[in-house]
């Protein structure tokens, strides 16, 4: 076996398109209930690469819901085991008439995959498929011991996993898991995120009048539920954009002085990430920058609101009913269902005059942070710079994985974010896509970064 697994890489990258271009074209969408044979092809066709690299005991196992994908190579002895997470469903393409190309024919346009599901998680999920090939192909065998674990709920939640994983622990043992879900600021920066914010989200139901009223007859005399809504999260936040819900903060400890010292050097993103999202100013709570609001603090936003006539022209009625979805994102120590119980209390202090206000609970995820100092962690980031030639950046995302806690909650492991990603690919929206340049120094770097693990002694 002549060939390192940089040139098997790089002889094989057409092939590897290839095969890539025929899971992407699965839509395996797991919201839509129209594509439940999809994921499930989608499974299969999982499975059977993982039999063709060389993994054993390859199974599309079943949950209550869509199946999980498993594989293992279990022959380094005295070496860690890492567990290999990512998920092979997607989110639905609407709307349909942004996409410049059919999202499930992949195209390959200005060095970028463009297709659903290419960014997040097929992408990377398929990279850590090519980098075990490569060194099978290469070396005969891989360095470290390995499983994988790919699931199809995870756009909606991930609602079996975690059900799943509590039965299969002794399946799931391992030294640490590595999720590539996460990913960089630019091209050419390589970042580990070693932290993720939790979840919880709530709909606020206002109810006024039994039905529309005129308002020329009644306003003036009846509370607008519509008015009243507006009241009511405007209570949310201060002029300085801090969170007024009582002991919101209670948990939230100060960032160090190194993460700090981390934040100050993304401060020169600033100016770049407000022209590429096209607005005036970047806001936030006050006294922080905007990396930290984006990561190391907890928020609390508005994500949807509905209430009245929205059609062309003007239907003067006072709404009897008024909807808002919101969800906050939290920090360690921060508890989603004592969140909640703050909201709820919160709401029904405020609750105005004239209407009955209800709310219904949404998604809850923990938050997660592997210390940075972590031996994996660190050897990740060695890994990162060997391929890309440049320092790597540590940092805490500002998203949501809520299987991660679960899994560290359940499998008391360490786990690693190592993603590829760009914030600018348009995960869940028209045109996602992927740098081929990240690619193929993505799987050189996975590849890398099992050589590297050999070396961390497990005593």
């Amino acid at each position: 076996m002549p060939q390192t697994y940089q040139q098997y890489l790089k002889e094989h990258q057409e092939q590897h398109l290839k095969e890539l271009f025929d899971f992407l074209q699965i839509p395996s969408v797991s919201s839509l209930s129209e594509h439940q044979t999809d994921v499930r092809k989608a499974a299969e066709w999982l499975k059977a690469e993982l039999g063709k690299i060389g993994l054993e005991h390859t199974a599309v196992m079943e949950t209550k819901g869509n199946p999980v994908v498993y594989g293992d190579w279990l022959h380094a002895d005295g070496r860690p085991t890492v567990l290999i997470y990512g998920h092979y469903d997607v989110q639905p393409v609407d709307p349909l008439n942004l996409w410049k190309s059919d999202p499930f024919k992949p195209e390959i346009r200005d060095g970028k995959i463009f297709a659903r599901g290419v960014s997040d998680d097929k992408g990377q999920v398929f990279m850590h498929i090519k980098a075990i090939e490569a060194l099978m192909e290469t070396e005969g065998e891989l360095p470290v011991n390995i499983k994988v674990l790919f699931e199809g709920e995870e756009e909606i939640g991930s609602p079996n996993l975690a059900p799943f994983a509590e039965a299969h622990q002794e399946l799931l043992k391992a030294d640490l898991i590595v999720v590539s879900g996460t990913g960089m600021p630019e091209l050419g920066k390589p970042t580990i995120c070693y932290g993720l914010r939790g979840l919880c989200g709530l709909e606020i139901h206002v109810k006024g009048a039994s039905s529309d009223l005129h308002s020329g007859e009644y306003g003036g005399g009846v509370q607008n539920a519509a008015t009243a809504l507006v009241e009511l999260l405007a209570s949310f936040h201060d002029q300085d954009g801090r969170v007024l819900v009582e002991s919101f903060y209670d948990k939230v400890e100060a960032s160090t002085p190194e993460e700090k010292e981390a934040f100050a050097k993304q401060a020169a993103y600033e100016s770049q990430i407000q022209a590429q999202l096209g607005v005036p100013v970047l806001i936030g709570e006050k006294g922080y920058s905007y990396a930290e609001r984006t990561s190391v603090r907890p928020t609390l936003e508005i994500n949807g609101l509905q209430s009245g006539f929205t059609g062309e022209g003007l239907k003067t009625v006072l709404p009897s009913e008024a909807f808002a979805k919101v969800t906050c994102r939290l920090v360690p120590n921060q508890d989603p269902y004592e969140i909640l119980s703050l909201l709820k209390k919160h709401i029904e202090a405020h609750a105005p005059k004239g209407v009955t206000v209800s709310v219904t609970e949404f998604d809850k995820g923990y938050p997660y942070v592997t210390p940075r100092k972590h031996p994996a962690i660190q050897l990740c980031g060695k890994a990162y710079e060997k391929v890309y030639g440049v320092p790597v950046t540590y940092t805490r995302g500002g998203g949501s994985i809520p299987i991660v806690a679960e899994f560290d909650r359940i499998l008391k492991i360490p786990v690693v974010l190592m993603g590829f990603a760009l914030s600018s690919e348009n995960a869940h929206a028209p045109n996602e896509h992927f740098h081929l340049e990240n690619f193929d120094k993505g799987i050189q770097t996975i590849c890398t970064y099992w050589n590297e693990l050999k070396t961390w002694p497990l005593s």
